[in-house]
């Protein structure tokens, strides 16, 4: 039996109307209403909270951006024009009830999507998220809730990376952020190209393990 999922591209969305549907689709999921979800979306410049992330590690406050306390894991992250951010809801009752599984396959999925551009990154060990180098591309958070997820990633495809001048990323010292345009040094494929990739790579490696 083909695995199916709902895929939905949001286009640009504000952050707080992309968490409300999320919160939504996990409680309908929770309750066995709907199918596995991802969501795509790209969000106006703003820095989020996880519930462990201390302001401290705002360094400069700018007017042009806003701040949200989130319910997600994690530390303090940028969302902004030219980052691919996915929130996937699964019920990993489905799969496997591990949040470490999870997030290993979150990190190699974004791994799946950058090795098509011959962007060869990799885990760092003890830190989460996707790196090149010491440079992280892409950063996760999730929320689980009776094993259904919500929240999820983020891949700096060609955003102003000025915005993580301003903040200690994950809260995380010493390492760097980087994008796929910085890495390339040539004009990026489309946002368009991109999704088409990650969900087809999305597809491909959570299906194998739907039980």
């Amino acid at each position: 039996m083909a695995i199916s999922y709902n895929i939905i591209d949001l286009g640009v969305s504000e952050f707080n109307d992309t968490w409300n549907l999320q919160k939504d689709l996990q409680s309908k999921r929770i309750l066995g209403e709907i199918e596995d979800h991802l969501l795509l979306v790209e969000h106006p410049a703003v820095y989020t909270l996880g519930k462990n992330a201390s302001k401290k590690h705002i360094l400069k406050m700018s007017e042009d951006i806003s701040v949200i306390q989130t319910d997600r894991g994690g530390n303090i992250t940028f969302h902004g024009p030219g980052q691919l951010v996915g929130y996937p809801i699964l019920d990993l009752n489905f799969y496997k009830r591990s949040i470490t599984w999870y997030m290993r396959e979150l990190e190699q999925l974004m791994i799946d999507v950058l090795i098509d551009y011959d962007i060869h990154a990799s885990r760092k060990k003890g830190l989460t998220g996707t790196w090149v180098k010491d440079q992280k591309i892409a950063a996760l958070g999730v929320r689980i809730s009776r094993w259904v997820t919500m929240h999820g990633f983020s891949l700096n495809i060609d955003p102003d990376l000025d915005y993580y001048q301003d903040i200690i990323p994950c809260g995380i010292e010493g390492y760097g952020v980087t994008s796929m345009a910085k890495i390339m040094g040539k004009e990026v494929p489309s946002m368009e190209e991109i999704k088409g990739k990650m969900i087809n790579h999305f597809k491909n490696r959570f299906a194998g393990f739907k039980n």
